[in-house]
């Protein structure tokens, strides 16, 4: 059991491959990443969040290996795709942060590749039943969806955070910033009522006189 467990997991973790980054983009700045599809009808999917930066939005663009364009979008705060890859070669996905004049985005992102043929464990090298076998492989697919859901779910809850961080050292900037307005301006309204009285004082003296 352990042997068919062992084989059927090395044939599954050769059927994905996938990449994750966090990358901050400039602004005014185009950023591009590539992955190769070595055979046709391969399942690639695509996650991004924009984890801080100005209004938490983003352009972006997906290209195949003949310069099709197979999705894009403007001022998205995240996207979550799956698309079947019928071309061969390197697809090319891009961010572009070309509307910001100043601010830079920080984009959390993952792109994975994934073979769509299910593996197929070699029942009689195993030793087992084909019942066995077929009970074990669903089990790794089921494991495999909920281990999927489970990170999108730690993505999301890390995008909230991140985005839910960022309003507060925001809201906390421009509450210091008041602040310090409202200093000044009560400073300048004493100042100013101090001049007034002094002026009152010297026309009396002066009209005294």
């Amino acid at each position: 059991m352990t042997a068919r467990l062992l084989v059927l997991l090395s044939i599954f973790a050769s059927c994905v491959y996938a990449t994750a980054l966090t990358y901050s983009v400039g602004a005014n700045e185009r950023s591009c990443f590539y992955t190769e599809v070595s055979q046709p009808g391969m399942k690639v999917a695509f996650y991004f969040a924009v984890q801080s930066g100005g209004a938490f939005d983003i352009d972006y663009a997906v290209t195949s290996p003949s310069q099709r364009v197979i999705m894009d979008g403007e001022k998205e705060r995240q996207g979550d795709f799956v698309f079947t890859a019928n071309e061969i070669g390197e697809y090319r996905f891009c961010f572009l942060n070309e509307m910001s004049t100043f601010a830079e985005k920080v984009v959390d992102f993952e792109i994975a590749v994934e073979n769509e043929a299910r593996a197929e464990l070699p029942v009689k090298q195993a030793g087992g039943s084909e019942q066995e076998a077929s009970l074990l492989e669903n089990s790794i697919h089921s494991l495999s969806g909920k281990l999927t859901s489970i990170s999108r779910a730690q993505k999301y809850f890390r995008t909230r955070e991140n985005r839910n961080f960022s309003t507060v050292k925001s809201t906390e900037g421009r509450i210091f910033y008041f602040s310090i307005a409202e200093v000044l301006a009560i400073v300048g309204m004493a100042v100013f009522q101090v001049l007034v009285v002094q002026f009152f004082f010297t026309g009396s003296r002066k009209g005294f006189v």
